[in-house]
């Protein structure tokens, strides 16, 4: 392959370095990104990447966006092939975000503290989409009368803390994934309900432990 031929001469830098920065991030952690080897996987110059990124926290911003922009599309997708249905929809939207938070968990997390660093207007604005469909969901749950009592914001933060953490446990090997993906349903209807969901039927529930890791 020419210079000329390579695809970041038609215009697709941009989305080269961060498709490699995506990798590096999943692979490594976002903390020993690097601009440098980035361009020296893509295959640049060690300056070429500053005609997009000025500065590697440039690079991370655009990664932060770039994931919240993601995650709208996977909620959204989620929520419309589920259905009329409001537990359904809500069922499909908290899957879909635990699939996120399981499949990229230092993404998620760049995402996230990202987004509390001065000066990172264009990523707090991105995540409006994403957490805004939640937000929405739950409201309308409350209006619907499906939705226990309470206000829904503190009711969606008990709700999205219940998924990160069954995600984290997920990622330390504390329980399986399937059985984490059963338990995010089971905390949908717990909170649709206020009561306790059944254990029948649930992954792990035939005898089967709940826990992959040692117990004290």
């Amino acid at each position: 392959m020419t210079v000329d031929d390579r695809p970041y001469h038609h215009g697709r830098l941009r989305e080269a370095l961060l498709d490699a920065a995506w990798r590096s991030v999943r692979e490594h952690g976002a903390e020993q990104l690097s601009l440098r080897e980035l361009a020296r996987e893509v295959g640049v110059s060690h300056a070429a990447p500053r005609r997009h990124f000025p500065d590697r926290q440039a690079l991370l911003d655009a990664l932060a966006i770039a994931g919240f922009e993601r995650m709208d599309v996977e909620l959204r997708t989620a929520v419309a092939g589920a259905g009329v249905d409001y537990r359904d929809r809500l069922v499909a939207a908290t899957r879909a975000y635990f699939r996120f938070a399981v499949d990229d968990p230092a993404l998620l997390e760049l995402m996230y503290t990202g987004k509390h660093r001065p000066g990172a207007d264009a990523v707090v604005a991105a995540v409006a989409a994403p957490l805004g469909l939640l937000e929405a969901m739950l409201a309308e749950g409350r209006e619907r009368g499906e939705l226990g009592d309470g206000d829904p914001e503190r009711i969606g933060v008990l709700m999205f803390a219940t998924v990160h953490g069954l995600a984290a446990m997920v990622k330390g090997r504390m329980v399986d994934r399937e059985v984490a993906g059963g338990l995010v349903d089971d905390a949908v209807v717990r909170f649709l309900t206020g009561g306790v969901p059944s254990a029948a039927g649930a992954p792990g529930a035939a005898g089967g432990a709940l826990w992959t890791c040692p117990r004290p």
